[in-house]
């Protein structure tokens, strides 16, 4: 039973991945992937750079299991800034957690980084997640929520992203048009 669950969600994983990928290549020219505006002030990039901080901590957090090693949420401002610079990405299950201050972290940490160089990285955080899956006994994915876990900081992110982006697509359509 554990196999089949860990198969379908892998291929639920992939396609909702394949969509993403698909959307980004839409979006197309490095300007417009630049461009503020899809969500507030956030471009195309800054909202990558946000799925790579995500599947960068969920990636880590299964790695971290697969070795035996305990996650613990940071439960002061010092863990949080340690945990951060160790892991190059907020504790995103800390309660410390200000819903908007991570964004602001991981645009400026990425501002200076080329796309090409940000995609590398996100390609392998999402490499670490399907090993670490791969790997993952079915009894340890149950025990830990992975299956909820990763959902929650892959597709359904996703999800919430490319709805934003296929509106500032659309927006940016209908100006054109209308010039």
């Amino acid at each position: 039973m554990y196999r089949t669950n860990k198969v379908l969600f892998a291929g639920r994983l992939l396609r909702e991945r394949d969509k993403l990928e698909l959307l980004i290549n839409r979006v197309g020219f490095a300007r417009r992937l630049t461009m503020k505006g899809v969500a507030g002030d956030c471009s195309v990039k800054d909202i990558v750079s946000h799925i790579l901080a995500h599947e960068q901590f969920i990636a880590d957090r299964m790695t971290e299991a697969l070795h035996g090693e305990q996650y613990i949420p940071c439960e002061t401002q010092t863990e949080f800034v340690a945990f951060r610079d160790e892991f190059g990405c907020p504790d995103f299950g800390s309660p410390l957690l200000d819903e908007n201050k991570p964004y602001e972290w991981i645009a400026a940490k990425y501002k200076n980084f080329p796309f090409d160089e940000i995609v590398a990285l996100e390609i392998s955080a999402f490499a670490g997640i399907l090993s670490a899956l791969e790997q993952m006994p079915g009894e340890m994915i149950s025990r830990f929520n992975f299956i909820e876990r990763v959902s929650e900081h892959t597709y359904k992110h996703y999800r919430r992203h490319t709805a934003r982006i296929n509106d500032w697509l659309n927006s940016i359509a209908v100006n054109s048009k209308s010039k």
